[in-house]
């Protein structure tokens, strides 16, 4: 009695098998975990070479005329090299949009020059999702050649996973680039809003101190005025040289309260401007005379540097003609008799900014008292009040300007003023 046997005899497998596991092994091996692009293209050629037996395959990366290598099965000096498409076969696939294989490219050359040293081409387009071809998977061999459908199939194949992790890696690149922009923009407008916060907060700051200052100046002001009033009248009598001497000093220091009231009250009121289209040319020109009248001024030169055509800016003319006055009256204290103060005006359409600097040779300002000039109560000077610059710079701000200051033994001492300028219409 026979049995049959419960084991089934081995089936041969078929060469065509064996292609399509080698294929699928191929496809499974590459990995764009990395996000290593060039890798993983030259993994995509060496698969193709490999298993269509192709002595060279390369992934171009093409667009208007122009084509760049960005993997190679081989090595090769010159990758990402920019070539002409022109009279290529690359640029028949690209221009076509269709898959092109020549089984002899030198004896047939309706398609375009093959590399020097190989006859046969395949070339397969890349095509992204949205149907554009971006490139092409171009394969050589040195020998003619005829490429069987199921090779194009496979050349296909693999063209396909390239474009697709082409198009992932330009994607994923927009998209840093988008949150880079992104995060930017936010640190942008917090900045801003910070600092409108801060603004707001120091206008309602300034208000209220404003508000209070305003109070304390009035109660101090009317016995002031009568301490004046009083001193005047001893004054008038006709007392000893000593007493009279007392009574003219008690008058001055009673003027001196009296001008250091208004400098804290205008330091400490809201900047409210009256803006205008203002010439800074004419308004100093305007201002030189009573500039050169000034106490401070005697003995001492001007030199006003303007330009030859309108410098207009956007202004309060009474608000300039402070800052003015008191940037150059600073500068006549600083100098010696018979020297000279600049005043320059340097407009720059390029910049859209007008610079006004106030220079004098005087001594220098030392280093660690330069960066607290500006603020209240800070002075070089026994007599000053130290609320003058204090006073430009909230003007400056208000005009939405800046101030700074350089001084130094060598060039003396420089302040400058950057306002926006106003453009004509034939500067822009």
């Amino acid at each position: 009695m026979n049995h049959q046997s419960d084991s089934q005899p081995d089936r041969p497998i078929s060469p065509a098998w064996e292609q399509t596991q080698a294929v699928l092994d191929a496809l499974t091996a590459l990995s764009y975990r990395s996000n290593d692009l060039h890798h993983y293209l030259q993994q995509v050629t060496l698969g193709v070479s490999r298993l269509l037996g192709l002595d060279w395959s390369v992934v171009t990366l093409c667009w208007e005329d122009n084509e760049k290598v960005l993997a190679s099965s081989l090595d090769v000096e010159e990758i990402d090299k920019i070539y002409s498409l022109h009279g290529s076969l690359t640029d028949t696939v690209v221009r076509t949009r269709k898959t092109l294989a020549v089984e002899d490219a030198v004896t047939c050359c309706d398609y375009g020059e093959p590399p020097e040293g190989y006859r046969s081409y395949l070339g397969v387009p890349l095509r992204i999702p949205q149907g554009d071809v971006i490139g092409t998977l171009c394969s050589f061999c040195e020998a003619p050649r005829q490429f069987e459908q199921d090779e194009i199939a496979i050349a296909e194949l693999f063209a396909e996973r390239a474009a697709t992790a082409i198009d992932n890696y330009n994607l994923y690149q927009y998209q840093q680039k988008f949150n880079e922009m992104l995060e930017t923009e936010l640190v942008k407008r917090t900045t801003e809003l910070r600092a409108t916060q801060a603004k707001l907060i120091e206008q309602e700051r300034l208000a209220a101190i404003g508000e209070f200052t305003s109070m304390i100046v009035h109660e101090i002001r009317n016995p002031l005025t009568t301490m004046t009033m009083g001193l005047k009248y001893f004054q008038k009598l006709h007392g000893t040289g000593l007493e009279n001497e007392r009574a003219n000093l008690a008058l001055e220091e009673a003027h001196r309260l009296h001008n250091l009231l208004n400098e804290v009250l205008l330091y400490a009121k809201p900047q409210v401007l009256h803006l205008s289209q203002l010439d800074l040319n004419a308004l100093l020109q305007g201002m030189q005379l009573p500039l050169t009248e000034m106490p401070e001024a005697c003995d001492r030169h001007l030199a006003l540097n303007l330009p030859p055509h309108p410098t207009s800016v956007l202004g309060d003319s009474d608000k300039l003609k402070q800052v003015f006055i008191n940037l150059i009256r600073n500068a006549y204290e600083a100098i010696a008799p018979h020297e000279t103060v600049t005043c320059c005006i340097l407009p720059s359409v390029e910049t859209g900014v007008v610079k006004i600097q106030v220079h004098n040779g005087g001594a220098p300002i030392p280093a660690e008292i330069l960066p607290k000039l500006t603020q209240p109560f800070c002075s070089t000077k026994s007599s000053g009040s130290g609320l003058g610059l204090a006073i430009v710079k909230r003007i400056v701000e208000a005009h939405n300007g800046s101030l700074s200051i350089q001084s130094t033994a060598a060039t003396g001492t420089l302040i400058q003023i950057d306002l926006p300028l106003v453009l004509s219409s034939s500067e822009y």
